[in-house]
């Protein structure tokens, strides 16, 4: 056993290994071999998401896949050698490509090593110990280890430093101020046109310039591909919007050179001003991200936040109140199966949580949600319904009876500061197998909260949790979220279940359907109250049906999958 032990007891900074993986079953199975030597471990399953994580996780090593969808592995050890902080940071090969060309294109292109699959276990801990030891020996004389507080391209904070800097400003509990949200461009649009190395080539210039605009009192950081956090200090609310006017026209005007071709970017910006006392980043976040939504359908492309207004009832935010309160009563749990349209027996249930009004009736969710967000009350909801989904899970797998839970939360729960880390927490001490947890997330928000779902979803992604993207439609934004976020699972909208269904969202629904599953993603028909609708879905090829056709949502989690006939 001397091959794992360096790792784990011979340096007490434990080995950092970034596993760039679109395979969700080969990145589990790095991740779990790398984990059980005493490394830290973190899956990257969107190739587009690698410097980010890289900027975030400081890896002491890179585990490339070779062949991911829209780019290569090649590819992205030329954008890590282009940046001087990981230009000596090793880059190991894991690929089937057993040609021997490749593996000198490879090592051509910045590689260090090349690992066929399948490999033995101690085959791959000993080929990644080995390249830590010598890079942290290189490393050693040259740098520490802290992490860097700016990019090495752009001269902007990393995300992290700026994180940090804007917890501060939150922690001082000051009223001047406020963050910028800036959207640049379109970049599935140019992504499609120039390619992810040119489309990176010109974020980072647009970083640079961005830079250049700012005054003393504000910092920034680059977020996703195209997306940029500014943080201001001292500034009141009415010269937020002129400040983020300014940068819009900085930006806007601006020639920059893709391919040698001029081009202007188009820029949005969404700001909100620390006057609303936010109780933290993610809130800050969310604010800013609601708010660049509403900028994209202005002309001015300039948006403030404007927090919503307290519309609910009295009586039903005290209802609610009181529910989730210690010891509270009203709030239950009821699920309904999820099926496989081919059969089988595994166990899976979609969460639905119900409150008993106090005049004797039940409420659905879509009854009390807008009071609890209203309110500030639907993080606590949120926490609610996955506590007790984990309690459950817990006492499944100790009857050694397995259950996957499709669990619904707000991309604002999911944002908060530490909500990332409770979970992970919560599900190590409950001895629950993150597959068994999907956590499901509306096309609506997700779409107004695509920041704070990517760096939640980075976090979870590597303890095995997966994503649903529910109620879908095939929109423009839609489809940039299946790119954009490391789904397992598609619910689609109810719409889709109709009878007669329109041939237009009949269409629809079928390039929905392959898209996903080109992708690898398994699709699921909701709302199924008629066998007409199931059939129309089933021809369509869904994977799974879930509906009052197949039972209605009860209490128990008692539904016999096996002899389930569709």
């Amino acid at each position: 056993m001397s091959s794992v032990l360096p790792a784990a007891v011979a340096d007490s900074n434990p080995y950092r290994v970034l596993i760039v993986e679109d395979d969700r079953s080969q990145a589990m199975f790095a991740e779990a071999i790398l984990r059980g030597a005493g490394m830290q471990a973190e899956v990257v399953a969107i190739p587009e998401r690698m410097m980010e994580a890289l900027e975030r996780f400081v890896p002491d090593l890179v585990l490339m896949d070779l062949h991911m969808p829209g780019t290569s592995g090649t590819t992205l050890t030329t954008q890590i050698r282009e940046h001087t902080q990981f230009s000596h940071t090793p880059v190991v090969f894991l690929t089937g490509d057993q040609d021997p060309e490749r593996e000198l294109e490879v090592l051509d292109k910045g590689g260090d090593d090349f690992i066929l699959k399948p490999v033995r276990p101690r085959h791959l801990i000993a080929a990644v110990q080995n390249r830590i030891r010598r890079a942290r020996a290189l490393n050693e004389s040259l740098q520490t280890h802290s992490m860097p507080d700016r990019h090495p391209v752009t001269g902007l904070h990393t995300r992290h430093a700026l994180m940090q800097v804007l917890a501060t400003q939150l922690g001082h509990r000051s009223t001047g101020g406020g963050a910028l949200l800036l959207e640049l461009g379109n970049p599935s649009a140019l992504r499609n046109r120039y390619g992810y190395a040119a489309l990176d080539g010109l974020f980072n210039a647009a970083g640079t310039h961005l830079g250049s605009l700012l005054e003393h009192h504000a910092i920034a950081a680059r977020l996703s591909d195209n997306a940029f956090l500014v943080v201001v200090r001292d500034l009141g609310h009415g010269a937020l919007e002129g400040f983020a006017r300014r940068l819009r026209d900085g930006i806007g005007y601006h020639d920059f050179l893709v391919d040698g071709e001029p081009m202007r970017l188009r820029c949005t910006i969404g700001y909100a001003s620390f006057e609303h006392a936010f109780a933290d980043t993610g809130a800050v976040l969310a604010a800013t991200e609601d708010a660049t939504r509403e900028a994209h359908a202005l002309p001015a492309g300039v948006a403030g936040f404007v927090p919503p207004e307290l519309t609910a009832s009295d009586n039903l935010i005290d209802e609610l109140r009181a529910a989730l309160a210690p010891n509270g009563e009203g709030l239950y749990l009821a699920f309904q199966p999820v099926v496989a349209v081919a059969g089988g027996d595994e166990a899976q249930f979609q969460v639905l949580v119900r409150m008993h009004g106090a005049d004797g009736s039940v409420r659905k969710a879509g009854d009390f949600l807008a009071a609890a967000q209203a309110a500030g009350l639907l993080a606590q909801l949120d926490r609610w319904v996955m506590e007790r989904a984990l309690a459950l899970l817990q006492q499944r797998r100790a009857e050694s009876r397995p259950v996957r839970l499709f669990v619904s939360q707000t991309p604002r729960t999911l944002g908060q500061d530490g909500f990332a880390g409770w979970l992970q927490q919560a599900l190590e001490r409950a001895g629950v197998d993150g597959p068994s947890l999907v956590i499901d997330i509306r096309q609506e928000d997700a779409v107004v909260h695509t920041v704070l779902l990517q760096q939640f979803c980075e976090q979870l992604v590597p303890v095995g949790v997966q994503f649903c993207l529910s109620q879908f439609r095939s929109t423009e934004d839609g489809n940039q979220l299946l790119q954009m976020l490391p789904l397992g699972y598609l619910r689609l909208s109810s719409e889709f279940a109709r009878q007669p269904l329109p041939p237009a969202l009949q269409d629809e629904m079928r390039t929905a359907i392959e898209r996903a599953h080109r992708l690898g993603l398994q699709v699921i028909g909701q709302a199924v109250e008629d066998p007409q609708a199931a059939a129309a879905l089933w021809v369509a090829g869904i994977d799974f049906i879930q509906g009052n056709l197949v039972q209605r949502p009860e209490q128990a989690l008692d539904f016999d999958f096996q002899s389930a006939a569709l």
